[in-house]
């Protein structure tokens, strides 16, 4: 197992290269999480802005119904963002914590040997 040491820019001790890569998956997971959520507001938003123009149109009354359904598209949208928004965070910290508890119990059976 490599150590990598940081320069003074960042800190002056030693640190783990896995735990960094580590770190940087957890990272990157947590920004393509909130890439996903602001993907299903854009798309929510979209919905919203074409069903209120349908329903705005009086030359065409049959349109209305798909501007209401639009509309009804863009809750769901965003309804559905939130809710995987945070049951993916809340996967994430119980597998950080599990990995926090399986490392502990990792250097404790090494310290034993």
């Amino acid at each position: 197992m490599r150590r990598v040491k940081f320069g003074t820019l960042f800190t002056s001790r030693t640190i783990d290269e896995k735990l960094i890569r580590e770190h940087l998956a957890l990272e990157r997971t947590k920004l393509a999480n909130e890439r996903t959520l602001l993907s299903y507001t854009q798309a929510a938003l979209y919905f919203l802005l074409g069903g209120l123009a349908l329903v705005q149109l009086k030359e065409y009354e049959e349109l209305i119904y798909i501007g209401y359904l639009a509309l009804i598209f863009s809750v769901l949208f965003v309804t559905v963002g939130i809710w995987r928004f945070f049951v993916l965070r809340k996967k994430m910290k119980k597998l950080l914590r599990g990995n926090i508890e399986s490392s502990k119990e990792q250097e404790s059976s090494g310290d034993e040997k």
